[in-house]
C-alpha cells in the first residue's frame, strides 16, 4: 500500500529572491558545455566502457564540439587513472579542450588525482564534498562548521598543489546535494572556499550547484540558483554551474530556467545517461535552443551516428520517441499530421520562407540528418491518403491526383493492417503498381493508330480480351478520347473519363512519362489507373486500360 504521508519536502527555499529569470522567456545564449558521460555517464553503466572506448568517446565528443570534458575520477580506479594519463602523454587534449576531474575533498583523494594530472595542457581540478542535512545527519554527523571546514581544507590543498605541479590548473568546487542543502548555509561555504581560492579574470572559479537529488519544483531551483548567483563572492570572476540529475523528470526545466536565473555553465550527458533516473540531457538542451534561433555551439547535424556512437560504446539504447534523436520522433502515422506535414512542406517549397513553420515538426529534420521520405511520413493502417501519397512523391517521384490518392490509401492501409506491419516506401510502390500500373490482365490495348480529320481525331485500336484480339474504331477530341471512344463503343462498356493528368516522371534524355486515368461507371464506380511508358501517348493509352481493368463487374 502506498503512503504518501511518510513524505514531506526535502528541500529550502530562497530566503530572497526576486525572481527576475521569471520575466525572461528565452535563453539568449549558449551555455559553457560541460560533458560529463566518461564520469557520471561512465560510472552508471553496467558494463563500463574500456580504456579503449573511453579514448574513442573523448575524440568524439571533441568532434562534437565540446571545450569542456569531465573525463574521470582518476583517483577511483585504475582505469580512470590511465585514462587520463594516455590523453596527457598522448597529445590528445586539443588546445582549445580543457579536461575536468573530481575529486573528494579528502587528502590522499585529491594528491593521487594531482599525480594523475601530472603534465595537463589544461585542466579543472573539481573537488566536493556533501553538505545537505541529510548527509550532515546521517553520513556524516557532523557539524555545519565542520563541515564547512572540509571544505576550505580541500580548497587549501587543490591551491596548494597546483603551485607544485607541472600543468594549467583552473578550479571548481561542488556543495554535493546542494538542492538538500539550506541556500544560506551552502552560500557561507561557497564563499568560504572562494575565499580561499581567490578567483581572477585570468583564473575564474566554477562553483557547481548540482541537482544531486530533485526534490523541487523547477521554480524553486531557479530561485535558488538566482538567490546563489546575487550573493556569491567574486561574482564576476565566478562561473556559476548547472549540474541537474532527472529524479523527477525535470532536468530539462531545472536546466533552462536555471539559466533564466543566472547560471553560466551546464554539466550534463548525451541523452542523460546517469545514475539513476539519469542527469540532465545536453542534447535536448542544445537542440531546444536551436529551435528558438539559437546556436548552441555543438554539432548535431548528423544524430544517426550520434545515436550509434552513443549505443555502441553505452551498451545502451536511444529511446524512439527521445526528443530530436528518437526513430520516431518526427515520423507522422496519423493520417490527419500526414497530411498537415504534407501540405507544410509543398508550402515552404513554393514560399521560401525564412522561418521553418511545417506543423507538427519544431524543427527541419535534414538539420539532424534525417530523411522526409524514411523518417517523417511513416505508413501503417492509421496513416492517410496525404501521407501515401507524399511518400510516392518523395520517393518516386509520382503526383497522383488527389482522389487517386484516398483510393490508393485504401489499399495500402488494407494491407497493412492486414499484415500487422509498417510500409516501407518500396512496399507502398509495390502496391501501386500491382494496383494500377500497366495492368492488362483481362483487357489489354495492344496497339492504337490515329488520323487527323476535319471533325477530329480518328483512332484504330487493336485490343485483347479474355485471349480474344479483336479491332475498334472512334473518334474523338484528343488521341485519348478518341480511344476512350472506340473502346467504349466497341465493348459497350458504360464509363466517362473522370480525370486525367500526367507528367514527365524523370528528367533527362531517358525520362519517362506518367499519367494518370479516372473513370466514372454508369453503375457508380470510380476507378483509376495508371500507366507508365517513354512515350506519354502510350502511357495514357496503359493508364486507360488499367483504370478499365479496376472496374468490378
Amino acid at each position: 500500500m502506498m503512503n504518501p504521508k511518510k513524505y514531506s519536502p526535502g528541500y529550502f527555499p530562497a530566503p530572497q529572491c526576486e525572481m527576475r529569470w521569471a520575466k525572461k522567456d528565452h535563453i539568449e545564449k549558449p551555455p559553457i558545455w560541460c560533458s560529463v558521460d566518461l564520469r557520471d555517464g561512465n560510472q552508471s553503466l553496467i558494463v563500463p566502457m574500456s580504456l579503449q572506448e573511453k579514448l574513442d568517446f573523448f575524440q568524439f565528443l571533441v568532434k562534437i564540439g565540446f571545450k569542456e570534458i569531465e573525463v574521470g575520477f582518476p583517483a577511483a580506479s585504475e582505469t580512470e587513472y590511465d585514462f587520463l594519463r594516455a590523453l596527457i602523454e598522448k597529445n590528445l587534449i586539443p588546445e582549445d579542450v580543457t579536461v575536468q576531474v573530481l575529486t573528494q575533498c579528502r587528502d590522499h583523494i585529491i594528491r593521487k588525482t594531482f599525480d594523475a594530472l601530472r603534465g595537463a595542457p589544461s585542466a579543472i581540478v573539481h573537488f566536493y564534498n556533501s553538505t545537505s542535512v541529510a548527509q550532515r545527519e546521517q553520513v556524516f554527523k557532523k557539524s555545519k562548521e565542520e563541515i564547512k571546514q572540509i571544505a576550505i581544507d580541500g580548497a587549501k590543498l587543490v591551491k596548494k598543489l597546483a603551485s607544485e605541479y607541472e600543468g594549467n590548473f583552473r578550479f571548481e568546487y561542488s556543495p554535493e546535494s546542494f538542492t538538500g542543502t539550506e541556500p544560506e548555509y551552502a552560500l557561507e561555504v561557497c564563499n568560504a572556499v572562494l575565499d580561499v581560492l581567490e578567483p581572477s579574470a585570468e583564473k575564474p572559479v566554477v562553483i557547481n550547484l548540482p541537482v544531486t537529488v530533485a526534490m523541487s519544483m523547477s521554480h524553486v531551483y531557479a530561485n535558488q540558483i538566482e538567490y546563489m548567483s546575487d550573493h556569491l563572492k567574486y561574482r564576476e570572476n565566478v562561473i556559476l554551474s548547472l549540474h541537474p540529475h532527472n529524479d523527477r523528470g525535470c532536468g530539462v526545466a531545472d536546466t533552462e530556467l536555471g539559466l533564466l536565473a543566472g547560471a553560466d555553465r551546464v554539466e550534463g550527458t548525451l541523452f542523460g545517461n546517469g545514475e539513476r533516473t539519469g542527469n540532465v540531457d545536453i542534447i535536448t538542451l542544445a537542440m531546444n535552443m536551436y529551435s528558438h534561433g539559437i546556436d548552441p555551439k555543438l554539432d548535431f547535424s548528423d544524430m544517426p551516428s550520434v545515436v550509434a556512437e552513443y549505443e555502441k560504446v553505452t551498451r545502451m539504447h536511444v529511446y524512439e520517441r527521445q526528443p530530436y534523436a528518437g526513430a520516431l520522433v518526427f515520423a507522422a502515422f496519423s493520417g490527419s499530421h500526414q497530411d498537415a506535414i504534407a501540405k507544410g512542406m509543398k508550402w515552404h517549397e513554393e514560399k521560401q520562407p525564412d522561418r521553418w513553420t511545417v506543423p507538427y515538426l519544431p524543427i527541419d529534420p535534414h538539420d539532424v540528418g534525417r530523411e522526409y521520405e524514411t523518417d517523417v511520413i511513416r505508413i501503417n493502417s492509421q496513416s492517410g491518403k496525404g501521407g501515401i501519397g507524399y511518400v510516392l512523391e518523395q520517393a518516386y517521384g509520382y503526383n497522383l491526383p488527389p482522389k487517386m490518392r484516398e483510393q490508393l490509401g485504401y489499399a495500402v492501409k488494407s494491407v497493412s493492417d492486414h499484415m500487422h506491419k509498417e510500409l516501407s516506401p518500396a512496399d507502398i510502390l509495390s502496391i501501386f503498381e500491382m494496383e494500377y500500373v500497366n495492368k492488362e490482365t483481362p483487357f489489354a490495348i495492344t496497339e492504337a493508330h490515329y488520323l487527323q480529320q476535319k471533325d477530329g481525331i480518328h483512332a484504330v485500336v487493336s485490343v485483347s480480351e479474355n485471349g480474344q484480339s479483336r479491332e475498334y474504331t472512334g473518334k474523338g477530341n484528343g488521341r485519348l478520347d478518341a480511344v476512350s471512344n472506340a473502346v467504349r463503343g466497341g465493348s459497350g462498356r458504360d464509363y466517362s473519363i473522370l480525370t486525367y493528368t500526367e507528367h514527365a516522371l524523370e528528367t533527362g534524355s531517358t525520362s519517362q512519362a506518367v499519367a494518370y486515368v479516372g473513370l466514372e461507371w454508369g453503375d457508380g464506380q470510380i476507378t483509376w489507373g495508371a500507366g507508365l511508358h517513354n512515350d506519354i501517348m502510350v502511357a495514357s493509352v496503359h493508364a486507360l486500360a488499367s483504370a478499365i481493368n479496376n472496374h468490378k463487374n
